[in-house]
């Protein structure tokens, strides 16, 4: 059973290092993809709204098994954006990112009205079956490779509830 939690102390290298370790073992991403992610996500953390924005840990005693994040205040046009979700492979299969992406659309449903968006790229097959499933559709791909580990962007959304 995981402790869902904020921010605590060693939130953002912990999530940077499973960002670091994934993508560097799976897909062969480098510095450049680890410095990103540290970047951006200590920008946001550094100016978050409680309340609104979202910064979501999973926790196994000491051991971070998962985040999730969605960025109300900077999402801009499209809606909340949903960003640095990942599980950790200790994790994997029992049904932890179900949970944070539950949990992720909960809030953006509660604060605004359910639509998000999210990008990733293809060849992530388990995390697109779970945003499929959390109402999701491909909406934009491209040769746009932001992470620099040369792979085609994907653009996914959510629409508002009805």
């Amino acid at each position: 059973m995981h402790d869902f939690a904020g921010y605590r102390p060693g939130s953002l290298a912990g999530v940077v290092g499973l960002h670091a370790a994934y993508y560097a073992r799976d897909w062969g991403f480098g510095l450049a993809f680890e410095a990103k992610v540290a970047s951006e996500l200590a920008g946001f953390l550094g100016r978050m709204e409680e309340g609104r924005d979202l910064f979501l840990t999973a926790w196994t005693g000491d051991r971070l098994d998962g985040s999730v994040t969605l960025d109300v205040t900077g999402g801009g046009p499209r809606g909340p954006h949903l960003r640095w979700f990942i599980v950790s492979e200790a994790a994997r299969g029992a049904g932890l990112g179900k949970a944070l992406l539950d949990r992720a659309m909960a809030h953006c449903s509660a604060v605004g009205d359910g639509r998000c968006w999210l990008t990733t790229f293809a060849g992530l097959g388990a995390a697109r079956a779970l945003y499929e499933r959390h109402g999701f559709v491909l909406a934009e791909e491209s040769a746009v490779d932001q992470w620099q580990g040369g792979v085609r962007e994907q653009l996914f959304a959510r629409r508002a509830r009805s």
